[in-house]
Order: structure tokens, then sequence, then C-alpha cells
């Protein structure tokens, strides 16, 4: 009966060596990683001081308008077209319209797409 516990005692000493070699492994891949980490903190750019920080413009912050242009039509041809043979952006032209007013959907419709009903 000895002989079978010196075995399975054998058996497990080999899986704690084993667990304890993996577990070296582990550790001295962490402390490379913490090593590359500080090797590639030390390439880069130093962060900016504070008078090399970005000003505000002298007239202000720039604010953001909205305005409403009037649609310009898709020139109807054979070929296709490509984007850059559209004037302006897409299909709208650089003239602002008369009316500023958003455009809303019938009262009563969806609002979605489909008949709504």
């Amino acid at each position: 009966m000895n002989s079978a516990w010196m075995e399975m005692a054998a058996g497990s000493g080999a899986v704690g060596i084993g667990l304890i070699v993996a577990g070296v492994v582990v550790v001295a891949l962490l402390l490379g990683a913490f090593a590359l980490g500080i090797r590639v903190k030390r390439r880069e750019l130093p962060t900016p001081r504070p008078d090399e920080q970005p000003r505000l413009p002298d007239g202000g912050p720039v604010r953001e308008t909205s305005e409403r242009r009037e649609p310009e039509e898709v020139p109807r041809s054979e070929d296709r077209l490509t984007p850059h043979q559209l004037k302006g952006h897409g299909n709208m032209s650089d003239r602002t319209s008369a009316s500023q007013e958003r455009p809303r959907w019938n009262e009563g419709s969806s609002g979605s797409f489909g008949s709504g009903g």
C-alpha cells in the first residue's frame, strides 16, 4: 500500500513543479511586458506645456450655423454622373433659401416610410 501512495505523491509532485514553472513563466512575461511599456512610453512625445495648449480665437468660440439651401436639380443624362460632376455638395446649391423654416411631415401621417396606415 505504501508504494501506491508513493506513486500518487510522485505524480502530484510533478504537477506541482509544472504549476510553479508555469507561474514563473507568467511572471516573466508580465515583467517583460512592463519593461516594453516603459521603453515605448519613453519614445513618445512629451505632453504639451501650458503655453503650448490650444487657445480660443480672438473673436471667441466658433459657433455652428444652420441654414436651409435651395435644392439644385440633378442634370438628366444618358451617362452615369460622378460626384465631382455635381455642383456643390451633392444636389444642394450655394443659394440660401428664402424660407428658413424646417419642413415637417403632414399632420396625421406616421412620418415614416410606407403608407403609414
